[in-house]
């Protein structure tokens, strides 16, 4: 007995159907199914890598949820010469077909650049950034050392460690050394608004004096409550024309960081940054100053101090006084103290 032709037709069309539902599903699974797992790990593409290695990477780190998924479109669409390097991190909400794309297009993620803590020299600078972005320390340190790119951004070897103002910034992983300059002089610019410069305009120093004094203070205390003291004691010397005579120029001259203590010896050493043999500042800033610094600078106390001395508690605060005969009574109770403990 032979079927019906409309049932035939009928189990042909259900069996279209299903084998259309069957490649909808693994279409939607392979190109449009989210398929990225519960991390925040960013997936870092370096120049040479391949499409193998960026399958490795996400399977090792485990940023997708479904390898298989993705290597099926990666075999379609992604070629070792069509991958772009830099850092990239995906929402949750990410599919295969967005990561390629992604990937193709160096659709990257900025990461945060945080330039911070005691920075005492242009390589230790270079050391923080470098394990922040894909140069390292000796690519920035080049280009932190290029006299023609150091003039063109307004500054001399000197006076360079002054734009770099400490703060967290978003840049790109690939971002080059030298465009990595050209942006922090951007954030140095803004930094420098009306309000700050029409205070610098009323201490009467320029804005890289005022980072170079700030260099100074900063390496006397990290108290910000007495660092606009402490500016207020170099104020006045400048203005009287007294030697600034602050051992933490002596130490960077000496370029000995471990020094707890300077002696007379030190204070021999031929360098325009012994603020014991010359006056005024030195040619530039001793460290890259924190903005707490800057802002002591440009608002200082005004006073009549001239000396200052640690405290004889330890506390990491001073004792400030006007005449050397009460800042030499401050230094013996200070010394005393050391002796005992």
């Amino acid at each position: 007995m032979k079927r019906p032709k409309h049932n035939i037709a009928a189990i042909a069309l259900t069996i279209a159907i299903m084998l259309a539902i069957y490649y909808c599903i693994n279409l939607y699974k392979t190109y449009l199914q989210p398929n990225i797992a519960d991390t925040e790990s960013a997936l870092l593409i370096y120049e040479n890598d391949t499409k193998d290695s960026v399958i490795s990477k996400l399977e090792r780190i485990g940023i997708v949820h479904n390898i298989n998924s993705f290597k099926a479109i990666a075999d379609k669409r992604l070629s070792d010469e069509s991958i772009k390097e830099g850092r990239y991190v995906f929402g949750k909400n990410a599919d295969n077909r967005f990561i390629i794309n992604s990937l193709i297009n160096g659709w990257q993620t900025p990461g945060k650049l945080i330039i911070a803590g005691n920075i005492r020299s242009m390589e230790k600078l270079a050391s923080i950034i470098g394990k922040q972005i894909e140069a390292d320390s000796s690519e920035l340190i080049t280009a932190f050392k290029d006299t023609s790119l150091i003039r063109k951004m307004g500054f001399t070897p000197e006076t360079f460690p002054a734009m770099f103002i400490p703060n967290t910034y978003e840049v790109y992983w690939t971002i080059s050394p030298e465009r990595l300059v050209e942006r922090l002089k951007k954030e140095y610019d803004n930094f420098w608004n009306e309000e700050r410069l029409e205070k610098a305009k009323k201490t009467g120093l320029g804005i890289k004096e005022i980072s170079t004094l700030a260099s100074i203070v900063m390496e006397e205390s990290n108290k910000t409550d007495e660092q606009p003291v402490i500016a207020g004691v170099y104020m006045n010397r400048l203005r009287k024309g007294i030697p600034l005579q602050a051992d933490p120029t002596v130490k960077f001259a000496l370029k000995d960081d471990s020094l707890k203590r300077i002696l007379h010896k030190h204070l021999k050493i031929d360098s325009p940054y012994n603020t014991y043999k010359h006056r005024g500042l030195p040619p530039g800033p001793i460290a890259i100053p924190s903005i707490s610094s800057i802002d002591a600078v440009l608002n200082y106390e005004h006073h009549d101090y001239l000396y200052f001395c640690a405290d004889p508690s330890l506390n990491g605060y001073h004792n400030f006084a006007k005449t050397l005969r009460e800042h030499n009574r401050n230094a013996r109770e200070y010394r005393k103290a050391i002796s005992s403990r």
